[in-house]
């Protein structure tokens, strides 16, 4: 009998370590997330960006991963996180399927913003994009792909499609596309 080849996963954590709120230490998010049964646990940045390995082989529920680790989370700091997980081969296709020039790009100016469900065209009917050029968007599988080439810090479009009112019901999380790369070679390093 064969064994299965363990599954390897990031978790990517909304809105931790910015302006001294909500801090979650590296180490200590480490520690929980092997607390949990993961083993292979790594991160990367300060932001909340973790890879981890299951030993099932199996896939595993992505959104019950993610619960656990808010709880956990809850439970040590007393605050609930928001959290994402996405397998290594999800990360690599978003990349993959990226419809900006990411190798022309500086990783700074294109950015991916994972969601916990689907971005609809529906959703973001209303903005006129002519008026943010050359900024510009794009929709993937749960993935919304934000090209803003003088960065995050001074989109004018980027405050538009966060809006609650256009990302109502969903989770988003931001990573800037040096992130997006280094998760997906942590993943495959697993």
């Amino acid at each position: 009998m064969t064994k299965t080849k363990p599954k390897t996963y990031a978790a990517l954590l909304r809105g931790i370590n910015v302006s001294g709120h909500r801090k979650v230490p590296m180490a200590e998010l480490r520690v929980l997330i092997e607390g949990l049964g993961h083993t292979g646990v790594r991160t990367h940045l300060q932001s909340g960006n973790a890879v981890f390995t299951t030993d099932s082989g199996e896939d595993e529920d992505e959104d019950a991963l993610a619960a656990a680790l808010e709880d956990a989370i809850e439970d040590h700091f007393g605050f609930r996180v928001d959290c994402l997980v996405r397998d290594g081969d999800y990360l690599t296709a978003v990349a993959e399927a990226c419809p900006f020039p990411a190798a022309e790009v500086k990783g700074r100016e294109l950015h991916a913003f994972y969601c916990s469900g689907p971005v609809t065209p529906e959703r973001f009917a209303a903005i006129d994009r002519v008026a943010y050029l050359p900024e510009d968007f794009a929709l993937g599988d749960r993935v919304l792909y934000l090209y803003v080439p003088d960065g995050l810090g001074t989109s004018r479009l980027a405050p538009v499609i966060s809006r609650p009112s256009v990302m109502k019901g969903l989770v988003t999380t931001a990573r800037n596309w040096n992130t997006v790369l280094k998760l997906i070679e942590m993943t495959r390093e697993g």
